[in-house]
C-alpha cells in the first residue's frame, strides 16, 4: 500500500523542477498606528491575481516590501493585535514600484488569513465558515498553559475535563461526539485511528494562532472532519525572536517552557520545548481515603525549518514530538449508586507522539497557478498499566497530500487536489487466530475540489465537493472465547461529501463606519469506524458515520469595528451511528454493531467583542444547545439506557462565557467568567450499564495579570477556579479547587 504513494509523491517532487517566470512587480509602504508612529511586526495581506495571497511583516521601521508580483488590481491590508487598517486597492503593472503607506486604528476585528476553511488561505473577513481565530498574544494575556483552557473561550465549542488538569480532555463541537473533530497541526493530522484525540497534552509554548472552524468539513479535509476542524499553526519566520518561562503553584505544580522563531535571506524557523510537572489532586475521596495517582508529567519539542526563494520554489521541514506520562485514580466523587470501589493506585498511561511533514510549494505561471505538495508521517503510542494488567494502542499513519490552486482572473479560483492516507491500528486486544496482536490496517484516497467567486467587495461564494474512497484491510477470524470474530473480508466504501456557503456585505464591508454582513454554510461530513468497532463486530458492511449540517448568521460591525456582535443558528444531524445492537434491537440488524442509530444537535451562537482605545478588550458569548436522541433506523426505539429525544452525553442546553482583557502600560490584567449549564452523565463506575443521571451546572472564575518589570523581563500570576467552587466537568471526576501559578518571562517577542 505504501508503493503507490511514494511513487506520487516523487513525480511530484519532479514536477516542481520546471522554473517559474517571475515578475517584476514591487510594492512598498510604511504602517503606522493612530498617532502615526511606526508599527512593527504588522502583517501585511495582499491578495489580487494570485493563485495564493501574500503576507509579508513590517520591520522595525513599520516598512513593508513585497517583490515579485504579478500585474494586475491588488486589495492590501494591514493588521496588528487590536488593530486594522481600512483596506487599499492598487493597481500594478510590468516592473511597476508603488509606495502604500497604512495607517491602523482600533478594531475588534482582527483580519487575518484563515487557512483551514478552504484548501486556499482566505482573508477572515471573507470567509462564510463559523471561525473563531486565537492569536499567541490571547494566550500570553491569559497566561495558558493547555490548549483546552484556550479553547474554552470558543462559542459553540464544551470542554470536558476528567479531573485535574492534565486529565482526560474532550472537546465536543457545537453537539457532536468527542472524536468529530478533526486536529491539526501545520497541516498535519493528529488525531488517532477514528478519530480520537485527547486535549489534555498539546503543548501552546510555540503556537502563533489557533483556527477553530464548526460545523462539517470533510469537504476539504475528508475523515474525521465531521464535526469542525481545530488547526494549530505554529511560530514560523517573522523578525527574531525568543522566549521563555518558568511557573510553579498548586497541585505541585512547575513548568517550564522556551521559544525561538524567525527568518534571515531565504531561510525561516520556529521552534519551542516544554516540560510540564504536577502531583495532582491528594486529598480526600468520597470515602474518606487519600487520593494519590494523580501525578503526571509531560514533555514536548517541536521544530520547522523553512526555505523559500523569492516567486519561486519554497519547502519546510516540521517535526513534533510529545511524551506524557500519567496516573489514573478513576473516579472519586459523585456514586449515586454507592459502587466506588476505592482510588485505583496501579493505573498509569504513557504516550509517545511523534510527527514529521514535509511540505513544497511552487508557483506556476506568474503566480497564478500554485502547487502544493506535502507528506507526513504520524506514530502514536500508548502504553497502559491496569490492574488487569498491561497494554498498549498505537496508530502510525503516511499521509500524501497534492494540492493545485489557480486564479482565473481577479473574481473566480478553483483548487483541486488528491490526498492518500495509509493508516493502521495496533491494540493488544485486538486479536486474530490463538491471540496474536492483529493490526487493522485502512487506505483513504480523497478526490476534491473547490470553486471560489468573489462579486465585487460585496459577495464571496464558495462550492466544493470531496469524493472519499475507504479501503477497509481484511481481517483475520478469532477464537478468543471472550470476544469470538468470524474473518471479515476487505471492504470499499465510497463517500461524496459536498459543501456550499455564501458570505454577503448587505451594508459596508469592514471598511466604514458600520457594516452587515450575512453569512451561511452547509456540509456533510464523515467518520469511518474506529480500530475497536471494527474488531468487534460481526459486520462486514460497517459503514461511516454521517452528519449534514447547515448554519446561518449575522455580523454586525459598530463604531468603525470597535464593537462586533455575531449571530450564528445551526443545526446538525447525526447518521448511521455505530452502536451495539442487543436483545432490544435485534429486530432491526442481524449483527452486533451497525449504523442504525441517529442523533440531531441544534441551536444558536450569540457573541459581542469590544474594544477601546484604552487598552480593554471584551469578549462575551452564549450557547444554546438543544440535542436529542433519534430513533434507529426503522423504528420508534432507542438504544438502553436512553430514551427517544433525550439529551445526548456531556452537552450542556446553556452555556456562557464572559471575558475581559486590560492593557495599560507596564501591566495586562484579564478575567474569564464561564457558565455550563446540567447535562446528563453515565453513572462513573458502571458506565452506561449503571444508567443515565443529572450532573449539575457550574459557574467558574478565573484571574490572571502579570507586570514588565524591564523591556524583556515579566512576572506574572493566574489563578483557576477562584472562588474554589466545587463541581465535577465528567460525573464522578471532581475538577481541581482554587489553584494559582506564578512565573516569570523572559523574551524579545513584540
Amino acid at each position: 500500500m505504501r508503493r503507490p504513494v511514494v511513487s506520487l509523491f516523487l513525480s511530484f517532487v519532479l514536477s516542481l523542477t520546471i522554473a517559474a517566470a517571475v515578475p517584476a512587480a514591487t510594492l512598498t509602504g510604511r504602517v503606522t498606528d493612530p498617532d502615526g508612529r511606526p508599527v512593527a511586526g504588522a502583517r501585511v495581506l495582499i491578495s489580487g491575481p494570485l493563485a495564493v495571497p501574500r503576507t509579508v511583516e513590517t520591520d522595525a521601521d513599520g516598512r513593508y516590501r513585497a517583490t515579485d508580483l504579478v500585474a494586475g488590481r491588488y486589495e492590501v491590508r494591514a493588521i496588528r493585535e487590536g488593530f486594522a487598517a481600512d483596506p487599499q486597492h492598487v493597481t500594478l503593472a510590468d516592473r511597476d514600484t508603488r509606495a502604500l503607506p497604512m495607517t491602523l486604528h482600533v478594531s475588534a476585528v482582527a483580519e487575518s488569513l484563515v487557512v483551514t476553511a478552504s484548501p486556499v488561505a482566505t482573508a477572515q473577513s471573507r470567509v462564510a465558515d463559523d471561525v473563531t481565530v486565537l492569536t499567541a498574544r490571547d494566550l500570553e494575556a491569559h497566561h495558558v498553559s493547555r490548549l483546552a483552557d484556550a479553547l474554552r473561550l470558543v462559542p459553540g465549542l464544551d470542554v470536558t475535563q476528567s479531573g485535574t488538569p492534565g486529565a482526560i480532555t474532550s472537546v465536543f463541537p457545537q453537539g457532536g461526539e468527542s472524536n468529530y473533530t478533526l486536529v491539526l497541526v501545520d497541516g498535519m493530522r493528529a488525531n488517532a485511528f477514528g478519530g480520537g484525540f485527547d486535549f489534555a497534552h498539546l503543548p501552546v509554548a510555540d503556537i502563533e494562532r489557533i483556527e477553530v472552524v464548526r460545523g462539517a468539513q470533510s469537504a476539504v479535509f475528508g475523515s474525521d472532519a465531521m464535526g469542525g476542524v481545530i488547526q494549530i499553526i505554529t511560530k514560523q519566520g517573522g523578525a527574531p525572536q525568543a522566549s521563555a518561562s518558568v511557573e510553579g503553584g498548586s497541585l505541585g505544580t512547575t513548568r517550564y517552557d522556551a521559544s525561538a522563531n524567525g527568518s534571515s535571506g531565504g531561510w525561516s524557523w520556529g521552534g519551542g520545548g516544554e516540560r510540564i510537572a504536577s502531583q495532582g489532586f491528594t486529598g480526600l475521596a468520597a470515602d474518606g481515603t487519600r487520593v494519590s495517582n494523580d501525578d503526571g508529567e509531560e514533555r514536548a519539542a517541536s521544530g520547522s525549518l523553512g526555505w523559500s526563494r523569492p516567486g519561486g520554489l519554497q519547502w519546510r521541514a516540521t517535526a513534533r514530538l510529545t511524551w506524557n506520562d500519567r496516573g489514573f485514580p478513576g473516579p472519586y466523587g459523585s456514586d449515586p449508586l454507592g459502587s466506588y470501589s476505592g482510588v485505583d493506585r496501579i493505573s498509569r498511561g504513557t504516550n509517545n507522539d511523534r510527527q514529521v511533514g514535509l511540505r513544497l510549494d511552487q508557483p506556476f505561471a506568474n503566480q497564478r497557478v500554485h502547487q502544493q505538495v506535502s507528506v507526513n508521517y504520524t506514530d502514536l503510542t500508548e502504553q497502559f498499566t491496569s490492574p488487569f494488567g498491561a497494554s498498549n494502542t498505537g496508530s502510525r499513519r503516511i499521509d500524501l497530500r497534492s494540492l493545485t490552486d489557480a486564479a482565473l482572473g481577479a473574481r473566480v479560483g478553483l483548487s483541486a487536489g488528491l490526498e492518500l492516507d495509509e493508516e493502521r491500528a495496533v491494540n493488544t486486544y485486538i486479536t486474530e487466530g490463538a491471540g496474536q496482536q492483529m493490526p487493522i490496517p485502512r487506505l483513504v484516497a480523497g478526490f476534491f475540489g473547490e470553486g471560489r467567486y468573489r462579486a465585487g467587495d460585496r459577495v464571496f461564494l464558495t462550492a466544493g465537493v470531496r469524493a472519499e474512497n475507504i479501503r477497509q484491510g481484511a481481517l483475520a477470524a478469532s477464537t478468543d472465547p471472550f470476544a469470538p470474530r468470524l474473518a471479515v473480508p476487505e471492504s470499499l466504501v465510497w463517500s461524496v461529501n459536498p459543501k456550499g456557503s455564501i458570505a454577503w456585505f448587505a451594508r459596508g464591508d469592514q471598511a466604514g463606519d458600520t457594516w452587515t454582513k450575512l453569512h451561511a454554510t452547509a456540509g456533510t461530513g464523515i467518520r469511518p469506524p474506529d480500530a475497536f468497532e471494527l474488531a468487534f463486530t460481526d459486520n462486514p458492511h460497517l459503514r461511516p458515520e454521517r452528519s449534514r449540517s447547515v448554519e446561518a448568521g449575522l455580523e454586525q460591525g459598530l463604531w468603525r469595528g470597535r464593537l462586533v456582535v455575531d449571530a450564528t443558528a445551526f443545526l446538525n444531524r447525526y447518521r448511521d451511528l455505530i452502536v451495539e445492537v442487543g436483545q432490544s434491537l435485534r429486530d432491526f440488524s442481524q449483527f452486533q454493531t451497525d449504523n442504525i442509530a441517529n442523533a440531531r444537535a441544534r441551536g444558536v451562537e450569540l457573541s459581542a467583542t469590544i474594544r477601546t482605545a484604552y487598552g480593554l478588550h471584551l469578549r462575551a458569548s452564549y450557547t444554546f444547545l438543544d440535542t436529542s436522541v433519534l430513533p434507529v433506523d426503522g423504528s420508534t426505539e432507542v438504544q438502553p439506557p436512553f430514551h427517544l429525544g433525550e439529551w445526548l452525553l456531556r452537552r450542556p442546553r446553556h452555556a456562557a462565557m464572559l471575558d475581559a482583557t486590560w492593557t495599560g502600560g507596564r501591566t495586562t490584567l484579564s478575567g474569564t467568567v464561564g457558565a455550563r449549564g446540567r447535562t446528563l452523565d453515565v453513572d462513573p463506575t458502571l458506565g452506561a450499564l449503571g444508567g443515565v443521571f443529572t450532573n449539575p451546572g457550574y459557574t467558574t472564575v478565573a484571574a490572571s495579570g502579570s507586570y514588565r518589570v524591564a523591556s524583556h523581563l515579566s512576572v506574572y500570576a493566574r489563578a483557576d477556579n477562584l472562588l474554589n467552587r466545587n463541581y465535577e466537568e465528567v460525573f464522578g471526576f471532581p475538577a481541581a479547587g482554587r489553584t494559582i501559578l506564578a512565573g516569570v518571562r523572559v523574551g524579545t517577542a513584540h
